[in-house]
């Protein structure tokens, strides 16, 4: 195997029988959609839809200071999370550029899973492993360790309840517990990147095949279907969710991407990237940077990342995502701009297209809330 060959997930066997579409997504070979996007979107929506994560990046941290490293390691208060919970943090550079978004589990008193982004999965294990100098911590890679699948949708509780005597109904948002699921033994969190109710299963990579199998067997009467990373994409740019490389970057700091809210400057010690983040807060109230805004499509042309944001013939911000939006029926993004232009109904604002001024509204985000 050729040392740039794209890394293989447990269940590409499986994929590949479904007929998938499979494309090169950070290193690993990923399906991108099985069939239709738009009828795995709406059926996300609507009813259920499977996904395989495993190329997420596990990263566990134990120890007797395993909360004290990650809490000078991240942005947020790690200490914090009671066991069994989560919480969504971010780390940063030095300069306070943002290295990647997280979700943080606490396992134990003493143990934490770290989940980073798949194209970021490295930098943020080797910035862990070296801020751990000092702390009586274990940094591990447990990449190999997983499989993650994910079924969301509203027919979703009802699907993994036929697989496990798990307490779902008692297990929040952001938080996860131990169980069975399938006869399989599963970390089940219920984070979620769609906008929509929904489960993520770490699982070992030898038991993926099988619960693939049965949730697909069970989830087979309410309309599940297998689901790939493009639908996931337009999924969360519905909900408003951030991803890396477009709305994140290491170009801003958590304050410039309006998500100021996870540093948390009261949690004790000094943490990486303490001092140029209290100045990127005092700069951000003083001056306000862009914001990040929706804007809706009152043509058929779709905004890419990158294009430039325009009024009244000047640039004022960019277009970090957009897509057809299978929900609203028209072409969405997210984007970047002055704040003088990020109130919603902001008349008169428009993106590049090739040259040409398409007309767009500004909205809030989200694009799209499920109702409770």
């Amino acid at each position: 195997m050729s040392r740039n060959a794209p890394r293989l997930t447990a269940l590409d066997a499986l994929h590949r029988s479904l007929g998938a579409t499979m494309t090169d997504f950070a290193g690993w070979d990923m399906p991108l959609r099985y069939g239709s996007e738009r009828d795995e979107h709406l059926a996300v929506r609507t009813r259920a839809g499977l996904f395989d994560l495993s190329h997420m990046g596990e990263i566990t941290v134990t120890g007797p200071q395993a909360a004290a490293l990650l809490n000078h390691a991240l942005v947020g208060n790690i200490a914090s999370v009671g066991v069994g919970r989560a919480r969504y943090t971010m780390i940063c550079r030095e300069d306070g550029g943002i290295l990647d978004d997280l979700i943080v589990y606490r396992l134990a008193e003493n143990e934490y899973m770290v989940v980073a982004n798949a194209s970021n999965a490295q930098v943020v294990l080797d910035a862990l492993a070296e801020r751990a100098a000092g702390f009586d911590a274990l940094v591990r890679d447990d990449r190999d360790a997983y499989a993650l699948i994910a079924v969301q949708g509203p027919e979703s509780p009802g699907i993994l309840k036929s697989l496990t005597d798990a307490d779902l109904d008692g297990l929040k948002y952001y938080a996860g517990l131990p169980g069975t699921v399938a006869g399989v033994p599963a970390l089940i969190a219920r984070t979620g990147y769609t906008g929509e109710d929904g489960f993520e299963l770490f699982v070992a990579p030898s038991d993926a095949e099988k619960l693939w199998q049965a949730l697909t067997d069970a989830g087979a009467p309410v309309g599940l279907v297998p689901c790939g990373l493009s639908c996931r994409d337009t999924l969360r740019l519905e909900a408003g969710m951030p991803l890396y490389g477009h709305e994140l970057t290491t170009s801003l700091t958590p304050f410039d991407a309006g998500l100021g809210r996870v540093v948390k400057f009261e949690k004790e010690g000094d943490f990486v990237g303490r001092a140029a983040l209290q100045e990127a807060a005092s700069r951000a109230e003083e001056n306000p940077p862009r914001v990040l805004v929706g804007l809706v499509a009152e043509g058929r042309r779709v905004p890419r990342a990158g294009y430039p944001v325009v009024a009244d013939g000047k640039v004022i911000g960019e277009v970090t995502s957009g897509a057809p939006s299978p929900t609203l029926g028209k072409p969405i993004a997210m984007a970047y701009v002055d704040a003088a232009h990020a109130a919603p109904g902001t008349a008169g604002v428009g993106v590049d297209i090739r040259g040409s001024h398409e007309p767009y509204e500004v909205v809030a985000l989200p694009f799209y809330k499920r109702q409770k």
